[in-house]
C-alpha cells in the first residue's frame, strides 16, 4: 500500500483504527458497523490528509438504519442515497504508479 502497488484492501473493523494510508479515496461498508464510533473510524480512512473521499455503506436492516440515523445527528452534512452517476469533479484525481 505504501508503495502504491496495491490499491484495494479488504478488512474487518481492525482496519478502522491506527492505520494511516495515504490516498484512500473510497471506503465501502458492506456491513454497517454496530456503533457510530466504529463507523467514524472506518470512514475516516477516506479523504485524509487534505484529500476528498467517498463512503458507500450498505444498509439492509432497521437496526443498521438506526445506527446510521445516530451518526447523521452528529454532522451538518447529511448523507444521501448513492446517485446513479457520480460527478468525477467532486473528488481528487490520484495518479497511481
Amino acid at each position: 500500500m505504501k508503495a502504491f502497488k496495491k490499491r484495494i484492501i479488504v478488512a474487518t473493523d481492525i482496519f478502522g483504527r491506527g492505520i494511516d494510508i495515504v490516498k484512500v479515496n473510497a471506503v465501502i461498508n458492506y456491513d454497517m458497523p454496530d456503533t457510530p464510533e466504529t463507523y467514524m473510524h472506518r470512514v475516516g480512512r477516506a479523504g485524509r490528509f487534505g484529500g476528498k473521499g467517498i463512503t458507500v455503506t450498505f444498509i439492509a436492516e432497521k437496526e443498521e438504519q438506526d445506527v446510521f440515523d445516530e451518526i447523521q445527528k452528529r454532522f451538518v452534512i447529511k448523507a444521501a442515497e448513492l446517485p446513479a452517476e457520480i460527478d468525477p469533479s467532486t473528488y481528487r484525481k490520484i495518479k497511481f504508479i
